[in-house]
C-alpha cells in the first residue's frame, strides 16, 4: 500500500516538473524574442572613419537594432550612405547619422545652410580654448602676422561670432608647414575668403564667445610695438599763477 502511494507521489511530481519546465521554457523564449527587437538593422562604421572619407561598402556594416524605431538621423540601408562624405570623424561601431555625412541629398554638407560656407582653418596658440570647443559654440577669429619680427608682430580680430561645426584635435600639416589642429567654421561667402587667406598666410587664433553674446565691435590691428611702447598720454598745459 505504501509502495503504491509512493509511486503515485512520484508520478505527480514528475508531471508537475514537466509542466513547470514547459512554462519556464515558454516564458524564456518569449522574453528572448522580445529582446531581439523587431528585426530592424542599423548602419554603423565598420572601422574608424576620418573626416573627408567617401563611404564605400567596406566602410560600413549592419547590426541588429532592438527598438521599433532607429535613432534620429540613422540609416537602415547601407546603400543610403554609399558615396556620402564623412563630415565629422566616426568611431568604429558608431552609428552613421545624417549629421555626420555630407552628400548631394543633404544640401552640400550637413549643418551648412543655404548661402553659407564651411571653412576649415589650422589653429595656433589656442590649445586651452580647443579643449573647451564643441560643435555649435561660437568664436571670434584673430589673425597674427609678422610673428617673431621685433616690435612688428600685429594682431587683429578679423571675424566675430562664427559657429563651430567641428573640431579635429589631431594635428595635420598646414600650408605653412606646421602641424596644427583643425577647426571647421560656418561663415558667409565673403568671410570664407578671409578665413582662407588667413589660414594660408598668417597664424589663426580663436577666442571663445558666450553662446548668448552676438555683439560685434569695430576692429583695428594692434601691434606689439604699440603695446610695449604706448604713445604718451596728452596732458593739459600747466597753468601758472600770476605773481
Amino acid at each position: 500500500m505504501k509502495k503504491n502511494n509512493l509511486l503515485k507521489l512520484l508520478g505527480i511530481a514528475f508531471v508537475v516538473a514537466i509542466a513547470a519546465t514547459g512554462i519556464f521554457y515558454g516564458l524564456f523564449v518569449n522574453r528572448l524574442s522580445s529582446n531581439t527587437g523587431s528585426g530592424k538593422m542599423l548602419v554603423v562604421a565598420a572601422k574608424p572613419l576620418k573626416a573627408g572619407t567617401v563611404l564605400q561598402a567596406t566602410d560600413v556594416k549592419l547590426i541588429p537594432w532592438p527598438a521599433d524605431k532607429l535613432p534620429t538621423g540613422a540609416y537602415g540601408d547601407p546603400n543610403a550612405v554609399a558615396g556620402a562624405t564623412v563630415f565629422d570623424p566616426v568611431a568604429e561601431n558608431e552609428p552613421l547619422l545624417a549629421s555626420h555625412l555630407a552628400s548631394a541629398q543633404s544640401g552640400a554638407g550637413a549643418g551648412v545652410p543655404a548661402g553659407m560656407r564651411a571653412v576649415s582653418v589650422h589653429v595656433t596658440d589656442s590649445t586651452g580654448v580647443l579643449t573647451l570647443l564643441r560643435a555649435g559654440q561660437k568664436v571670434d577669429v584673430q589673425v597674427v602676422i609678422n610673428r617673431g619680427e621685433k616690435n612688428d608682430t600685429a594682431v587683429r580680430t578679423a571675424l566675430e561670432d562664427l559657429k563651430v561645426l567641428s573640431v579635429i584635435a589631431q594635428q595635420e600639416q598646414s600650408s605653412q608647414g606646421q602641424n596644427l589642429p583643425v577647426v571647421t567654421l560656418l561663415a558667409k561667402p565673403a568671410d570664407a575668403d578671409i578665413l582662407a587667406l588667413a589660414d594660408s598666410g598668417a597664424r589663426v587664433r580663436l577666442t571663445l564667445r558666450n553662446p548668448l553674446d552676438d555683439e560685434t565691435r569695430s576692429r583695428s590691428a594692434l601691434s606689439l610695438g604699440a603695446v610695449m611702447h604706448p604713445a604718451p598720454e596728452a596732458h593739459a598745459p600747466t597753468q601758472h599763477a600770476d605773481h
